[in-house]
């Protein structure tokens, strides 16, 4: 095993087995973490920490959600002080949660708050330095001379925490990195996996070990890499502390639970993570049945059907770069990836059944309208329409139905299973689509996937453990040098809403943020078609490979935040969800402000009581406005930066 831990691609045992990847454990307030312990679940309250009874309430709802652990805000001595308050009430109320301090920029509120609370979170990128966005060429001496500074602020903190029995979590987030970071290692994953070992190597000098290691970003696929490489770094290093995952600021809704399903999914199924927190832009309690719905796919995976073992990517895993595919149709190459809606159990007799995926039919007018998710070909099996429909819309149809059927069917193309293209008298010159799983490929000669130029993969599986079997088959595939493109088939029985907001987002997702997949086709039982296109269009956008609507980055609220972000979510939401491809960063306080949205075009920023400060990409552009009128100045900062179309309506 060291010599796998050594590999530079190296994240987790086996690629293709699930096992959870064995770390360290922890206790925190008797509830320990890591290990061979359960994943456990967590939220963060939103109220004020100086309101003692409010923030006593909210912790009992998260708790009694299923919270096991519950953050609180601590942004000054005060409120780390009243935390005493809190914890005593709890326990009057006989409740023993163990609570866990959030600090960012005060070192003085964290030791008052590490004597107090079970376990403190710092963030390496301010706790010890103020971010002023600087590029600062620094000669080794005086990086040393940089650490050497950090080490006189943090270890303290250490020492108290090693004093008093408390946990602490090292929490790097993507958009706070320290200019020293940024400086010598980027806007990186790297930078951020290098921000936490700074601090963890003072730790491992102090001989205290008892930490939580987190790489969140806003971005999925950075948050999966910086993880990935964390681990792969801790193994160099001969350290294994537990993981704390979590999608920071992912929003609210289908949005919110799909981005952190794409990023929290495609850790939990490798095995990696101790600890989930989802930060919804909703009440904290909402959060932990969606923590729940994510972690118990995992309670009995590993009694999965076996898949040949892997154990490294053949491609950096952490870097995006794309699966090599021609171009073919619509699908594939440099092009990005398609959506099939699936109607192959439904009759489709009229034009307002495609309102679901996309396509809204005027008959007064006589012309479609095409959202911008619209899904690109409908999967009808064994039927033709009678109605005209976009020529932006393709249909496919099953093998046999195509052959019999070729006059009426010449805008359609066929899927086969590999036996049937092979031995077809007749197939597509344009297109053809051949339904594969993992087994038809290692057992077959598949020469004419090489040979033929038409052909598109549609690969899918029934394992339980289904991901690692559609990316053993697309390993597989870059083995031979076949470079058809591939289309990634998700099956599903029943399923709830949320499940099924979850499930694909998780299978899926972790698949094009490798760069697997040029598109996407989600079946299940159900006839809510317009979710399982959302759904899709979801997944692609969290994964960064195709961007369809507006992106909300917006933080889950805590005891800092300065207005309702809720509301105030929904308000933007309203007048903005048509732009698209813009994303607008809505953070509640200043220190989820410009480096949080480091990914946002646009951020709207809570800087004082009933104050609101505008944002272009991290510059400031208009302080202090007040609330009432801050969102149509968001508008018309838009506007002024040519980013702006007026809602088209019919």
């Amino acid at each position: 095993m060291v010599s796998d831990k050594i590999h530079p691609f190296w994240f987790c045992n086996d690629l293709a087995t699930y096992k959870r990847l064995v770390t360290r454990e922890v206790n925190i307030g008797g509830i320990p973490m890591g290990g061979k312990n359960p994943i456990r679940l967590q939220s963060m309250t939103t109220t004020d920490t100086m309101d003692t009874i409010a923030t006593v309430e909210q912790t009992i709802r998260i708790y009694e959600a299923g919270g096991e652990y519950v953050r609180i805000t601590a942004p000054s001595k005060k409120e780390a002080e009243n935390l005493a308050e809190i914890k005593k009430e709890l326990k009057r109320r006989g409740y023993n949660i163990p609570l866990i301090a959030d600090i960012h920029f005060t070192p003085n509120a964290a030791e008052i708050a590490a004597r107090i609370v079970e376990k403190v979170r710092v963030n390496p990128g301010n706790y010890a330095d103020k971010k002023k966005f600087q590029l600062i060429e620094y000669t080794d001496a005086q990086y040393a001379e940089e650490l050497a500074r950090i080490r006189e602020k943090f270890v303290p903190l250490v020492n108290i925490c090693k004093e008093e029995g408390t946990a602490m979590r090292i929490g790097t987030n993507h958009g706070s990195l320290s200019d020293r970071i940024m400086s010598r290692y980027g806007d990186t994953p790297l930078g951020m996996v290098e921000s936490a070992l700074e601090f963890l190597r003072i730790c491992e000098d102090e001989s205290y070990h008892n930490i939580v290691l987190s790489m969140k970003a806003s971005n999925p696929q950075v948050m999966v890499q910086a993880y990935r490489l964390l681990v792969n770094k801790m193994a160099e290093e001969n350290m294994n502390y537990p993981l704390h995952l979590g999608v920071t600021e992912a929003g609210d809704g289908e949005d919110g639970r799909i981005k952190s399903a794409v990023g929290i999914g495609a850790l939990l199924e490798d095995g990696l993570g101790d600890t989930v927190r989802v930060s919804l832009t909703e009440a904290p309690e909402a959060e932990i049945p969606v923590c729940k719905d994510l972690v118990k796919r995992y309670d009995n995976r590993s009694a999965h059907k076996p898949i040949k073992s892997v154990h490294h990517f053949p491609k950096n895993p952490f870097a995006y770069s794309k699966r090599k595919s021609y171009a073919l149709n619509k699908i594939g190459g440099e092009q990005v990836p398609v959506v099939i809606a699936d109607f192959s159990k439904e009759r489709v007799t009229q034009h307002q059944q495609l309102q679901a995926v996309g396509y809204h039919y005027s008959e007064s007018l006589d012309k479609w309208n095409i959202a911008e998710q619209a899904a690109d070909f409908l999967w009808l099996n064994d039927q033709t329409l009678d109605f005209e429909i976009p020529g932006t819309l393709q249909i496919i149809v099953s093998g046999n139905y195509w052959l019999k059927n070729n006059e009426t069917t010449y805008s359609s193309f066929p899927m086969f299973t590999l036996e049937e293209f092979t031995n077809s008298e007749r197939t597509s010159e344009k297109l053809n689509f051949i339904q594969i799983g993992l087994n038809d490929l290692l057992k077959n000669d598949l020469a004419i996937l090489k040979e033929s130029k038409t052909i598109t993969l549609i690969i899918e599986s029934d394992n339980k453990h289904k991901m690692p079997e559609i990316r053993r088959a697309l390993f597989h595939l870059e083995e031979q040098g076949i470079e058809c493109p591939v289309i990634i088939a998700l099956k599903y029985n029943t399923l709830s809403d949320e499940e099924r907001m979850l499930y694909p987002s998780t299978d899926a997702g972790a698949l094009f943020i490798d760069g697997y997949g040029d598109g996407l086709l989600i079946q299940s039982n159900s006839e809510n078609r317009k979710l399982n296109n959302n759904v899709a269009f979801g997944i692609l956008q969290a994964s960064r490979t195709r961007i369809s609507k507006t992106e909300y980055i917006s933080c889950p609220s805590c005891g800092r935040t300065l207005f309702d972000l809720e509301e105030t979510t929904a308000k933007i939401r309203a007048r903005t969800n048509h732009l698209k491809g813009v994303k607008i960063g809505i953070m509640g306080c200043i220190v989820n402000g410009p480096g949080e949205m480091a990914d946002a075009d646009y951020g709207y920023v809570g800087s004082g009581v009933g104050k609101i400060t505008l944002y272009k990409g991290q510059e400031v552009v208009k302080r202090a406005i007040p609330t009432e009128q801050a969102v149509d100045a968001l508008i018309d900062l838009i506007r002024e930066h040519g980013d702006w179309v007026e809602l088209e309506t019919e």
